[in-house]
């Protein structure tokens, strides 16, 4: 397996992170609430609501990610290591944005969010 695989695996993971800190940061969060956890996850508010829209916008763009690191493996265009640069550049720009997201840095965030999405582009680019 190549490092960009593993790095498909790792962001399938980073959501979590999220909704972690989500669930566990302020407490309140135990059997009862996880009974119906999106339900718990709609009545926080401030850093831990934050962190719970991070992670739902880390289910959204992992499969484009997943995709294109697939896709650029198959295609064969570009060196393997250009290929595991660019996954794990885009793994680190999630880490960033869940960051972010929790921190309230909304114009950073949107910044690291558009790296992240100009590397999924990339590995099209270098691929074909």
């Amino acid at each position: 397996m190549t490092i960009a695989y593993w790095c498909v695996l790792i962001a399938l993971f980073l959501p979590y992170l999220g909704t972690g800190y989500a669930k566990f940061a302020g407490g309140g969060f135990g059997p009862e609430a996880n009974r119906d956890p999106r339900a718990f996850l709609a009545t926080l508010e401030g850093a831990r609501k934050r962190a719970a829209s991070a992670q739902l916008n880390g289910f959204e763009v992992t499969p484009a990610f997943a995709a294109a690191v697939i896709i650029a493996h198959l295609a064969g265009g570009a060196e393997q290591s250009t290929l595991n640069a660019l996954a794990v550049a885009f793994v680190i720009s999630r880490v960033l944005f869940t960051l972010c997201y929790i921190r309230d840095l909304g114009t950073l965030r949107s910044l690291v969010w558009a790296v992240g999405m100009g590397i999924i582009v990339s590995l099209f680019v270098v691929a074909s």
